[in-house]
């Protein structure tokens, strides 16, 4: 027991948790800030690269459902063939670049503007064909 008198001096362990306290210059804040930095840049990357992705695949349907509703109309010429397919293309997001009918045959190539990140776009393109099946007779 300790009496009113008594008066006992701070222990060691306080002293030094206080030299180390002082002693501290907010590494662990910084290391946590570069690891959250790193973290959203690849986060960003990750996102920008699937926003590449995304585009290609619509320009790659696009183009194909674009080359079938062409080739349903190849027999009616270039013109109309063309002029539908574009239709599709561009309920589908797209823009044509290209449309050829050769024999029964669409020929189309199919672009798709994407942002992946802010003031950088870019242009995904594809291409398709479709037409009658050839057969072959021996």
């Amino acid at each position: 027991m300790t009496t009113a008198g008594d008066v006992r001096a701070p222990r060691r362990a306080r002293a030094g948790s206080v030299r180390r306290a002082a002693t501290d210059r907010g590494a662990a804040s910084l290391w946590l800030l570069a690891v959250g930095l790193v973290v959203v840049a690849v986060g960003v990357a990750g996102a920008a690269v699937g926003a590449a992705r995304v585009a290609r695949h619509e320009a790659r349907v696009a183009a194909d459902l674009g080359a079938l509703a062409g080739a349903a109309l190849a027999v009616e010429g270039e013109q109309v063939a063309c002029d539908r397919a574009a239709q599709i293309v561009a309920a589908n997001g797209g823009q044509v670049a290209e449309c050829a009918v050769e024999e029964l045959d669409v020929v189309l190539t199919v672009s798709v503007t994407v942002e992946p990140m802010p003031g950088l776009p870019r242009v995904a393109t594809s291409s398709a064909r479709a037409g009658p099946v050839a057969t072959k007779r021996d």
